[in-house]
């Protein structure tokens, strides 16, 4: 049996080959590097604006028109990309599958989990016009491939993208064929060890195929205790690729909160109504959540910056008026020694500096100074 946690197996960064074609690791300016790479105009990782992806999922409910509301909702919102899932129910679960607690409820009378998938299929003809839609709103159109089959249909859409489902961490002969395509890939990790992680990773290197990776708690919702979003800057450092959160809690503080930590993609489930029957529902955002999470994250970005401790112009009156620097208590003049009594140390900080308090006692001024004006290294 698998050890729990194989850390010892995880060699990436160390010994990796040369790849990904279309990024490699690339200096961001600031002495640092980092994997990037392109999907679609985008390109993706550290020093880039999170790819914001919109999971529709399964949540059009059979429906087109909800389908291409969704897509509408994602591009209204500013979402980068727009996802949903292409499967076959045949092709996905048995008749016989156990089924996991939030599946609870969502099955009709007599139906077995193969049924419901099959009500959850996106129609294979929807896909262009889907696929239309979110290009004519500028958005990027993808779909997750459950089976070989699902991504040659998605490779004939020319998506530039494959997204892998977690549960699809170890389905490694669907991970091969995705490799085989060339096409940039992200990961869901689910309950990936670092072992199996790095085992689906090295798949697209060997490829030189361009991957990201996704910290993907699982539960509908997960509960906040296995959130773990500290698992972003542990993945970050175990394989040196653009590291994303795929989130299935309830509201956005949590995918929020991953971009503070510098999540590079960030995936959430949409729905137009959180009132409809299905599994995915009940724990995504509806438009007018979906477009407050998107200002959020870009806000949380423009005040992320580079970490560097130094003064924006727009602080520097604050500077000024904020820090004390030294006065005279009474009018001092000239010829006059300067000593303690003579000196207030108040604000604005307009004249010697604070720290520099027992090299001005003793000196003698060169002018007068006038009473609660500033001391400055002229005036000694």
């Amino acid at each position: 049996m698998d050890e729990p946690w194989p850390i010892s197996t995880c060699r990436w960064p160390r010994d990796r080959p040369h790849f990904i074609r279309s990024g490699a690791i690339l200096d961001r300016g600031d002495g640092t590097t980092g994997t990037t790479f392109a999907i679609g105009n985008r390109r993706i990782g550290p020093g880039e604006p999170t790819f914001i992806v919109a999971e529709a999922g399964s949540n059009h409910n059979g429906s087109l028109q909800i389908a291409r509301s969704l897509v509408e909702s994602a591009a209204a919102a500013g979402a980068d990309a727009v996802k949903f899932q292409t499967f076959v129910a045949e092709r996905i679960v048995s008749e016989t599958s156990m089924t996991a607690s939030s599946l609870d409820g969502h099955m009709r009378e007599g139906e077995t989990v193969t049924d419901l998938f099959r009500r959850l299929e996106l129609p294979r003809e929807w896909h262009v016009e889907l696929r239309d839609l979110a290009l004519s709103h500028g958005l990027t159109f993808l779909s997750t491939p459950f089976d070989e089959a699902s991504a040659d249909l998605l490779e004939r859409l020319n998506v530039p993208a494959f997204k892998v489902a977690s549960y699809d961490l170890t389905h490694l002969p669907l991970l091969r064929h995705l490799a085989g395509k060339g096409k940039p890939t992200i990961l869901s990790t689910g309950m990936g060890t670092l072992g199996e992680i790095e085992e689906a990773v090295g798949i697209f290197r060997e490829k030189d195929v361009p991957v990201a990776i996704l910290h993907c708690p699982l539960g509908y919702p997960p509960p906040l205790e296995t959130i773990n979003l500290a698992a972003i800057d542990t993945l970050r450092r175990a394989f040196d690729i653009p590291v994303g959160f795929s989130d299935h809690t309830a509201g956005w503080t949590m995918p929020v909160a991953a971009v503070a930590r510098g999540a590079s993609i960030l995936e959430k489930h949409i729905t137009m109504d959180r009132g409809l029957p299905g599994p995915d529902h009940h724990f995504a955002l509806e438009p007018q959540d979906l477009n407050a999470m998107v200002r959020a994250v870009r806000e949380v970005e423009k005040a992320a910056g580079d970490g560097l401790l130094r003064f924006h112009p727009h602080q520097q009156e604050f500077f000024r008026a904020g820090r004390r620097s030294l006065f005279a208590a009474a009018k001092i003049s000239k010829g006059e020694t300067i000593t303690r009594d003579k000196i207030l140390v108040i604000r604005p900080a307009t004249g010697i500096a604070p720290k520099y308090l027992e090299r001005v006692v003793g000196r003698v001024a060169q002018r007068d100074i006038d009473a609660r004006h500033p001391i400055t290294w002229d005036d000694i």
